[in-house]
């Protein structure tokens, strides 16, 4: 049996309220909207993933080193062939580049060469949207910094939302970790 997995950055719950206010806030022409609970930046995409294959990408996370940043949401846009509306980093930080780099390599040997276009931080807004004339200006000037401390592995599926639910925890440190860094969710960390 397979399950279709990704990693990425999780909002807290501050992130989340911000971020569906501006959602809310967004004049578009149709479109669903994404589930308030549903709202990530993909780091990896794997789709549908093996047992063993889940097995590898979750040793593959727990060899990712990266400090803790910030990421400054401050931007939204619409992307007209996918029919997509985000919000984004005009300027991501060097910092969440290098953890996509790190994870995307360390998922080679789990089967996954990773994407051929470049990296894009994005959050998506809604799907399906026929137009977006841009943001109003009291959205035009919207910002968000995103304290990052960690990352997950989340699960989609099909049905109403919201469809994702998150399977992983792994935090981020200053220093390297060189004991347990993941945690499943629902589980107390261990104590050694």
């Amino acid at each position: 049996m397979t399950e279709r997995l990704f990693f990425a950055l999780w909002p807290g719950p501050a992130e989340r309220a911000a971020l569906d206010r501006l959602q809310r806030g967004l004049p578009r022409r149709g479109g669903r909207p994404t589930h308030p609970e549903d709202l990530h930046l993909t780091l990896a995409f794997l789709g549908e993933v093996t047992p063993g294959q889940r097995t590898c990408c979750e040793a593959a996370a727990d060899a990712v080193y990266s400090p803790p940043f910030t990421l400054h949401l401050d931007c939204v846009g619409h992307w007209p062939r996918p029919r997509i509306l985000w919000c984004g980093a005009r300027q991501a930080p060097a910092e969440l580049l290098a953890l996509v780099g790190d994870l995307t390599g360390r998922l080679h040997p789990c089967g996954f060469p990773g994407e051929r276009r470049p990296y894009a931080a994005h959050l998506t807004l809604a799907r399906q949207v026929a137009g977006f004339d841009g943001p109003p200006k009291a959205v035009a000037e919207w910002s968000l910094g995103w304290p990052v401390t960690g990352f997950v592995l989340a699960a989609g599926r099909d049905g109403p939302p919201p469809r994702y639910r998150v399977l992983r925890r792994w935090g981020l440190a200053a220093v390297p970790n060189l004991g347990a860094r993941s945690v499943p969710v629902g589980a107390a960390p261990r104590r050694d």
